[in-house]
């Protein structure tokens, strides 16, 4: 492949900058902060669903609750409109009888309303209390996932920064070389993992280490400035 010496120097710097572009993505997904960020968002979105589901048990032990004070209430009223009408017929006995036997079965029943609201309310303490220690939960999640991020922006920011201007300079370079080399380079780096060029040293590639002799030699030679290895077929700075 025809190359000039000045384009085999670009590609040697495109393969430096793209390994340490590789060395840095690779610190950024290993950062901890991510797997902690990771772990704190899906330990968030359980707690959340945990505190939705008793949120409903309240909403509905406060309407059951609702419903029987309600009751009670209009129990009360029609006790005050039994005992107006007993007060004003005292000397209708059968009448009193029959109105007091009405508010004795009033106040069974409030008294039974009674119990359940005490029981209701009993229910609500609990879910409270259990409403306080998921409030806590997420709380404390919430604050790890905040120190997580901070930390990740601070560590993981200034790779970042390195990122962007290595992808800078690489463009800069890549527009330097024609396209059949850029291909070519492209196609063995994605091939070989990232080392695309060689240096051929003392009949070996400088890469694979495979010696190259006879007639193969020969032809590399033939090729220089820039030929291909014909063990790992990346391409070789022949001097």
């Amino acid at each position: 492949m025809r190359a000039t010496i000045e384009q085999m120097t670009t590609l040697l710097q495109m393969q430096q900058i793209d390994l340490e572009l590789l060395k840095r993505k690779k610190e950024l997904e290993a950062l901890p902060q991510r797997a902690t960020i990771l772990t704190a968002r899906q330990k968030k979105r359980a707690i959340e669903q945990k505190s939705s589901q008793v949120a409903e048990l309240r909403a509905t032990a406060e309407a059951k609750a609702s419903k029987l004070e309600d009751e009670d209430a209009g129990l009360v009223e029609k006790q005050r409109h039994v005992q107006q009408t007993i007060d004003e017929q005292r000397g209708d006995y059968r009448s009193v009888e029959a109105h007091t036997k009405e508010l004795n079965g009033f106040a069974k029943r409030r008294n039974v309303l009674e119990e359940e609201l005490g029981r209701v309310g009993e229910e609500l303490s609990k879910i409270e209390g259990v409403q306080g220690q998921v409030a806590s939960a997420l709380d404390g999640i919430e604050k790890q996932e905040a120190a997580a991020i901070a930390s990740f922006q601070q560590e993981g920011g200034a790779l970042q920064t390195g990122i962007a201007r290595l992808s800078a300079e690489r463009s800069a370079l890549e527009s330097a070389l024609p396209d059949e080399l850029r291909q070519a380079y492209e196609q063995t780096a994605t091939r070989t993992g990232g080392v695309a060029v060689g240096r051929l040293m003392d009949g070996r590639c400088g890469v694979c280490r495979n010696v190259i002799d006879g007639g193969r030699l020969i032809d590399l030679q033939a090729q220089a400035p820039l030929g291909t290895c014909p063990h790992c077929k990346r391409l070789l700075v022949v001097a």
